[in-house]
């Protein structure tokens, strides 16, 4: 029962080894690398907006805490002459 359990278990390592080896081998070709440049940059896109995804959230999170205008509006509105009520142009 020994050498059929190892004959087995030879093939099994075999057909394990010659699928990795073929793998690096596809991943090593100019094809191979462009995939896989592909793939970082995609994975660093998507990363990038979660990011700023979150930080959006939270500064929004954050400015309804503190009872700050949303982001985009001016904090003071410019004044006109005519708005100043001291200071009459007449």
């Amino acid at each position: 029962m020994g050498r059929p359990l190892w004959f087995v278990a030879g093939a099994g390592v075999g057909v394990y080894a010659a699928a990795r080896a073929r793998r690096a081998a596809e991943a090593l070709t100019a094809d191979g690398v462009r995939d896989r440049v592909r793939g970082w940059r995609a994975g660093a896109r998507l990363f990038a907006e979660e990011v700023q995804q979150g930080r959006a959230e939270r500064e929004t999170e954050l400015r309804e805490r503190l009872g700050l205008r949303p982001h985009g509006l001016p904090e003071l509105t410019a004044r006109t002459p005519t708005d100043d009520p001291q200071k009459d142009p007449h």
